[in-house]
């Protein structure tokens, strides 16, 4: 009995590939459809089995490869403005599908509003950043607008209630923020601007303060009207000069909202300038050791040397320490990953029967049959 091949569009796998970002071996591999390159030129068909394997890979409905030409969808990359062609290339596959995802969400975020925000106050449509403006007064305006005191920041009793406090307030000036493994450790976040839903995807495999220096460093881009990457490596050097400036920019506006230098000033110990001193002022303002020493270093009370020493050494203690056993309930990451706010906004416009079970199951990026399972989960937390 032949084996049924499915007639995909040639072309609509080759746009599909380079979406992801792979190149033709590399989906070959990754699929076990060796002939990717043949089917692209026309020469091969995959069975339904493959196409459905290729489809999962690349984060895409089957239906799509029947198409008669590739979907009229704007390359994402558009909105990168702080990154040149060169620096999005390098940018791999598995972070690729993420800013993809993000952009589903984000168009999610706007057929469940119909369109508007329902912040009352809109961060990126109402505070505008000036180039002419000190930027240690915009810090404190940005911070003013998020709503969140210093004596709110320093009750926080760890650094989850910390993240998870922030990222409440951001929700509530119009950012929705949403989380996943990366599998890029090098890629701490990114944002993706919109006027009206803008969103900041972060990685979950990093450490909470981690993760919140990337709140604010994507915030930073957002205001800035572009989207933006958040990476461990320093990678200002390829950019121009511009480009560069706001990268620089917007790590100097994290660290200020996070760590104002008038508090900053009066919580720490007079004479004290050493790696336990920063470890307690990054306690009590639920930021990273190297956040409270860079601002040690650009005071001029180290040098770069024992900054860079300091930093070694806390990257290795991450690194050596323990990992956490997985397992747990895979709802709760789910719900942890995408948010109570908005896993309650599609519920919500589900229980007002404007959308399905079906359509409930695509906004939430599951299966129909797991729905009430993250139902549950959902009310569990409220």
């Amino acid at each position: 009995m032949a084996i049924e091949r499915m007639p995909i569009t040639p072309e609509v796998l080759t746009w599909a590939r380079e979406r992801a970002g792979y190149n033709v071996d590399e989906l070959a591999a990754k699929s076990g459809f060796a002939e990717v390159a043949a089917s692209e030129r026309g020469k091969s068909k995959p069975t339904y089995r493959q196409l459905e394997n290729i489809a999962e890979i690349l984060q895409l409905p089957v239906a799509i490869f029947f198409f008669p030409e590739p979907p009229d969808w704007p390359p994402i990359e558009e909105t990168f403005r702080t990154l040149g062609s060169e620096q999005f290339a390098e940018i791999p596959p598995v972070i690729r599908l993420l800013l993809h995802k993000g952009r589903a969400f984000q168009l999610g975020l706007s057929e469940l509003n119909d369109g508007r925000n329902p912040a009352a106050r809109l961060i990126t449509r109402d505070l505008k950043l000036r180039d002419d403006e000190p930027i240690e007064a915009a810090a404190a305006r940005i911070r003013d607008f998020v709503g969140v005191s210093l004596a709110d920041q320093f009750g926080w009793p760890d650094e989850d209630s910390a993240f998870k406090a922030w990222r409440s307030a951001f929700y509530r000036v119009g950012v929705t923020v949403f989380k996943d493994a990366f599998g890029a450790d090098e890629f701490c976040g990114f944002s993706l601007y919109d006027m009206e839903f803008p969103v900041i995807y972060v990685n979950n495999s990093n450490a909470k303060t981690r993760q919140i220096f990337t709140l604010f460093h994507e915030l930073a881009h957002l205001l800035h009207r572009t989207s933006g990457v958040d990476m461990t490596r320093d990678f200002r050097h390829s950019l121009p000069v511009d480009e560069s400036r706001i990268e620089v920019r917007c790590n100097k506006l994290a660290a200020l909202i996070l760590v104002p230098d008038e508090e900053f000033h009066l919580a720490r110990t007079p004479g004290r300038i050493d790696r336990i001193e920063a470890s307690g002022l990054a306690k009590r303002f639920s930021v990273s050791r190297e956040v409270i020493y860079r601002k040690f270093l650009d005071q001029k009370w180290i040098i770069q040397s024992e900054y860079e020493a300091a930093t070694r050494e806390w990257a290795e203690q991450r690194t050596n320490k323990p990992k956490k056993e997985s397992g747990g309930n895979p709802y709760q990451t789910w719900l942890t990953y995408l948010g109570e706010e908005y896993v309650a906004l599609a519920f919500r416009r589900y229980y007002e029967e404007r959308i399905d079970d079906e359509e409930l199951a695509e906004f939430l990026g599951i299966k129909p049959k797991y729905i009430d399972l993250l139902e549950e989960t959902l009310l569990g937390e409220r």
